[in-house]
């Protein structure tokens, strides 16, 4: 920086030199002494001095933004970890429940049984394969992922959790249905008559 000021001022003194004629002292000619030229030399100083200050300032902001965006992904990464944590719970519980209430009902025929399983263990496969893949972009460095890359990813698998969930709500609700309309039909189709 120094360096930089000390060329400023030699180039400013020697287009002085060179633009001035040998004992210039004719009407019109500007004179120059070294009161201004201090002021000139100073002001340099000073303006050079909150150039540098500018610099640390933009590269501060700099660095903040980065750290921020940086925390930024962590927390989409946590928050979409915990969404597809959470839709993997609602899957266990479904399986837990539901799915055990649709085949232990007597209107599901046997060979629909296995059908049905399959269906849903479909679905449940791929809710584990989705916790294997987030572990690995999670805990493996093999990937050469930034967290950026990293959380755009989760977020997808928290989009293909979300579609799972609807997905095992929507066979779940027309497996209850199917069973509903049988209970139904069952009961009118053996209804006493009073003739």
């Amino acid at each position: 920086m120094k360096t930089k000021i000390k060329t400023i001022l030699f180039g400013l003194c020697l287009t002085i030199t060179l633009l001035l004629p040998n004992g210039a002292t004719a009407q019109g000619m500007p004179v120059y002494d070294n009161t201004n030229f201090i002021s000139l030399v100073k002001s340099l100083v000073e303006s050079a001095k909150q150039t540098s200050q500018l610099i640390k300032s933009v590269k501060f902001l700099k660095d903040a933004k980065e750290a921020i965006e940086k925390v930024s992904s962590v927390v989409q990464q946590l928050r979409a970890v915990e969404e597809i944590a959470a839709n993997n719970q609602r899957l266990i519980n479904v399986m837990q429940n539901d799915l055990q209430d649709i085949l232990n009902s007597p209107y599901i025929k046997p060979e629909e049984v296995t059908r049905v399983a399959e269906s849903f263990d479909a679905i449940v496969q791929n809710s584990l394969d989705t916790v294997d893949f987030m572990s690995e972009i999670l805990s493996s460095d093999n990937l050469k992922m930034s967290d950026a890359e990293r959380a755009e990813v989760l977020k997808q698998k928290e989009k293909e959790s979300k579609e799972m969930v609807s997905n095992i709500n929507t066979k779940t609700k027309r497996y209850r249905n199917i069973i509903s309309f049988r209970k139904m039909q069952d009961k009118i189709n053996n209804r006493e008559t009073d003739y």
